[in-house]
């Protein structure tokens, strides 16, 4: 009885230490993910698709990452970001871009006084985590 205690209490730790490593993927709480559909991409074993949306308000940072996967972006309301040391960059409605496969991204804080709001869509290996930071 005490080993399946045991046993709880350490996949629990481990569910919290993953759902804290999340929740500081995304800038202190600021950015709102939402997860709009996700199902298995047919024909290609142990593959996913995940759709969301992701809003970053000014002041938020994405922190550098990666995905087990190729993800596309598309923008649907623009603002300006900053990664340290560089220009400022801005993101107009209706661009898009593609990250490849395990290709670190983000680093950026948003500036100025507009949220950017983009909808993403990551191809990814199922069974892995969406995210992993960058060390």
């Amino acid at each position: 009885m005490a080993s399946t205690a045991k046993s709880l209490g350490i996949a629990f730790a481990g569910f919290v230490i993953g759902a804290l490593a999340v929740q500081a993927l995304h800038a202190q709480g600021a950015i709102n993910r939402v997860e709009l559909r996700k199902a298995d991409l047919t024909g290609v074993s142990g593959t996913e698709v995940i759709m969301a949306t992701l809003e970053v308000p000014p002041g938020a940072t994405v922190p550098r990452h990666f995905h087990h996967g190729d993800e596309f972006l598309y923008v649907l309301e623009g603002g300006s970001f900053q990664a340290p040391g560089q220009d400022p960059v801005t993101f107009n409605p209706g661009a898009s871009l593609h990250f490849p496969r395990e290709v670190p991204h983000g680093g950026f804080t948003v500036i100025g006084d507009k949220t950017i709001k983009v909808l993403t869509l990551h191809i990814v290996d199922k069974g892995k985590p969406l995210v992993e930071a960058v060390k």
